[in-house]
């Protein structure tokens, strides 16, 4: 007699997956509001949860919160480690990566280098 219920395999689903990268900040004056604004802004555009990490802590913080970014006080040369956890990890851990390498593109709006 069986009870009718099935377990099969389910596939790893290759959207939702867990991935981590480090990066520098160059910009000048670090994430002040703009490129704090610019950040969890394009965080929140993913649907999986970001955090970071600054300068090696043990403490994650919140990616997508401006109070959390801005209240961590994130200077030039700060290591930022970032992870991102759920669908689309890797496109928001790539795309957030590379924002902070193009110093949150603050020259092309305002017309000068950081």
């Amino acid at each position: 007699m069986t009870s009718g219920l099935r377990s099969e395999k389910q596939e790893p689903d290759p959207l939702h997956v867990n991935c981590q990268t480090e990066v520098e900040v160059k910009h000048g004056v670090g994430l002040h509001a703009r490129p704090s604004v610019t950040f969890t802004r394009l965080a929140k555009s993913f649907p999986c949860s970001i955090e970071i990490a600054v300068n090696g802590s043990d403490v994650w913080l919140n990616g997508k919160s401006i109070i959390k970014i801005m209240g961590a006080r994130i200077r030039k040369g700060s290591i930022l480690r970032i992870r991102a956890d759920g669908i689309l990890a890797e496109e928001a851990i790539r795309a957030l990566k590379e924002l902070i390498e193009r110093n949150f593109d603050e020259e092309k709006k305002h017309g000068r280098t950081a």
